[in-house]
């Protein structure tokens, strides 16, 4: 059976402007894409964001909708335009400027996961990437649009926050000497895809809940972000990358023995970001 390209987690009744969503927790990988693949089964969940819908799953109790991609990252990343196709991978396919994305072999259908490591041995149709394009891509892309544009005209705004999580090398050289390793990273594209006080407000969320966060520094966002993130016209999206060692052992891709602690943080964080877009609370809808 095909993989649904999405689920939505509906509140009973929608609260708030924020629409949470997560791209890259999907973890239903098809026999036919393990088969095809150089990888094992354990080998290709190396990118996967790995139980951040299940850290983000009370969304809905504090009024939030939650967007939930199911297909996993390595057959097709939602954080990428449609057009971004990998040359080395994909038949017929031209090399259209310099897009370091695409170049390192992680474009809108991957060619490694992490460490670099090789999903297949040779190229695939053109045909093939269209149809995931088509299958994944394009569904939960109208999915989340539509999610966007019924906040907007409920309140008046929308908020999404894109929701991540980062290998704990990633952030490894992203402090100063000094200056604790950031736990959480907020990206905003540099102020472009969000409201400034808005983004201060939600640091303030997870610095109270005592996280350490930086913004934009390793990650500022991708595709997401810069495409759905337009704050003059009042719709805001934030990405958020949680340092995966916090709650799981990334070898093994188990949870560890701090997670419950970590989730139950975390939702305190998600019901504070959940509020700033219910009207009695949020500034921001009153302008």
């Amino acid at each position: 059976m095909q993989t649904p390209a999405y689920r939505i987690f509906e509140p009973q009744t929608v609260q708030t402007s924020v629409v949470f969503a997560s791209p890259h927790s999907g973890c239903d990988y098809p026999e036919w894409f393990i088969r095809r693949s150089l990888l094992n089964a354990h080998t290709i969940r190396s990118s996967e964001d790995a139980y951040v819908d299940q850290l983000f799953a009370e969304a809905p109790n504090f009024g939030a909708p939650f967007l939930v991609a199911q297909a996993p990252r390595a057959l097709l990343d939602l954080n990428r335009a449609a057009e971004e196709l990998d040359p080395a991978l994909i038949q017929g396919v031209r090399k259209v400027g310099h897009n370091p994305r695409v170049a390192s072999g992680l474009g809108v259908i991957p060619r490694v996961v992490a460490n670099g490591r090789a999903i297949y041995h040779g190229k695939m149709t053109r045909a093939e990437a269209d149809d995931r394009i088509e299958t994944y891509w394009r569904p939960y892309h109208t999915a989340l649009q539509t999610l966007l544009e019924t906040a907007r005209q409920a309140f008046g705004e929308a908020i999404l926050i894109d929701c991540h999580s980062m290998p704990r090398e990633a952030v490894q050289g992203a402090s100063r000497r000094g200056v604790p390793r950031p736990e959480i990273v907020l990206g905003d594209r540099f102020g472009a895809a969000a409201d400034v006080e808005l983004v201060d407000q939600i640091e303030a969320a997870f610095l109270k809940a005592g996280f350490v966060v930086s913004r934009n520094t390793p990650f500022a966002g991708a595709y997401v972000t810069q495409h759905y993130g337009r704050p003059l016209k009042a719709q805001h999206a934030i990405q958020i990358e949680i340092d995966r060692s916090l709650y799981m052992d990334e070898a093994t891709i188990q949870p560890h023995a701090d997670y419950e602690n970590f989730r139950a943080r975390l939702t305190s964080v998600v019901a504070q970001i959940a509020a700033l877009g219910k009207p009695d609370t949020n500034s921001l809808a009153a302008e």
